[in-house]
């Protein structure tokens, strides 16, 4: 069974920053990109980054690009997701998912694209 855990998230200032861990049991994360989204109310689940199974590459949506980052530990089996220099248009609640396709060369994007999610954690940057 897998499952995927997120932590951290929570409430922060504008330009402060905050770390998402997202940590997978029962599936491999050096065997499967992770991604991230991000659900603002009234809005659709956008893409904001992905850490590919390699650990040799990142991709990130422009609007958070320079200001997020991503990594993994893989003694823990856990990816992280930093964010610094927050904005009030960050607000959401944020989702890590892997996809479902395993040691894939190929970029995912779409929500679709991922099977398995995490319970998502939600922040919000005050203006």
């Amino acid at each position: 069974q897998v499952q995927l855990a997120q932590s951290g998230g929570g409430l922060v200032q504008v330009g402060e920053s905050l770390r998402l861990s997202c940590a997978s049991s029962g599936r491999r994360l050096d065997y499967y990109t992770v991604g991230w989204f991000r659900q603002a109310p009234g809005k659709e689940r956008e893409f904001v980054g992905a850490f590919s199974w390699s650990g040799m590459a990142t991709l990130y949506a422009a609007s958070v690009e320079g200001r997020f980052t991503l990594s993994r530990d893989d003694a823990k089996n856990t990816v992280y997701l930093q964010m610094n220099s927050l904005k009030p248009d960050d607000t959401a609640i944020y989702y890590c998912a892997t996809t479902r396709t395993p040691r894939t060369s190929s970029w995912y994007r779409g929500v679709g694209d991922y099977d398995y999610w995490g319970q998502g954690t939600q922040v919000t940057v005050s203006p």
